[in-house]
């Protein structure tokens, strides 16, 4: 990959071996073909040695779907390429999505971005909340790691609290933009309304145009609440279009037959 680096100089030390001080800084890298990979800009930057610190970062990455970061301050490996961003760190991808935290590494070699702090990433009708992010942007692939609450609109044109869907698990939890899917693993609780499903992993899949809850698939451990009414299986596949619930493996019904907490569906 190639790099071409613009500085503007404000300090009179130029020389390599002592400390420069820089009045607007670009920094920008190239495919083999020639095209743009990436760029990094800032008010001021410090060069000292191999690290470069830069204030008020606004960063670009530019592939499959590209992407700009922001934050407060930033470091720059010169031998590495790899970034270290702190302070109100926030990207937004090109479909409008953003993530923000408080800090975050940035290995464009590998088209890696990670942190350890809590991440809030917000999109179409969907907020996730989680402890530490490992993301492969270029893939559009993302992992949080821990703690983990998801609250899905399952209506994303309309705002009914009835039609929020709210899941947490311990970790982690899995996004595939690509295929539109996340996968949520380990003690996986979703809640609507009155109703409440557990399961060892969920796996939801969405609608690509409006991002309407398409299929959900609950795997190992399933129980479904609603009122005094429970249901047990190994797996449930709920169909989002056609409302219709599935359940495989030694499924199991205690339910009330009258009576306002008669059984009902588990609705999108």
């Amino acid at each position: 990959m190639l790099v071409s680096l613009v500085l503007i100089f404000v300090g009179p030390g130029m020389a390599e071996d002592v400390p420069q001080k820089l009045d607007k800084f670009n920094l920008q890298g190239y495919a083999d073909n020639g095209d743009k990979a990436w760029d990094v800009n800032g008010d001021h930057a410090n060069i000292e040695g191999n690290n470069i610190d830069i204030t008020n970062v606004d960063a670009n990455h530019f592939g499959n779907q590209d992407i700009n970061l922001k934050a407060k301050k930033g470091t720059i490996d010169k031998a590495s390429g790899k970034i270290h961003l702190e302070k109100d760190v926030v990207i937004t991808s090109e479909s409008g999505s953003t993530m923000k935290t408080d800090s975050l590494d940035w290995e464009k070699e590998k088209d890696l971005v990670s942190t350890d702090d809590l991440v809030v990433i917000t999109d179409k009708g969907m907020q996730a909340v989680g402890k530490g992010l490992t993301a492969h942007p270029g893939q559009q692939t993302a992992q949080m790691h821990n703690d983990v609450t998801v609250k899905v609109n399952t209506e994303p044109e309309k705002l009914l609290d009835g039609r929020i869907v709210t899941v947490t698990c311990d970790g982690p939890m899995e996004v595939d933009q690509a295929k539109n899917m996340a996968v949520f693993n380990d003690n996986v609780v979703a809640v609507q309304s009155d109703r409440t499903l557990k399961a060892d992993i969920m796996e939801l899949y969405f609608d690509p145009t409006t991002k309407k809850i398409k299929q959900t698939i609950c795997i190992g451990h399933v129980v479904i609440v609603q009122g005094e009414n429970k249901t047990y299986a190994d797996k449930a596949v709920y169909d989002g279009p056609s409302q219709k619930l599935t359940l495989t493996g030694r499924p199991k019904l205690i339910m009330l037959t009258e009576g306002e907490g008669s059984i009902g569906s588990f609705k999108q």
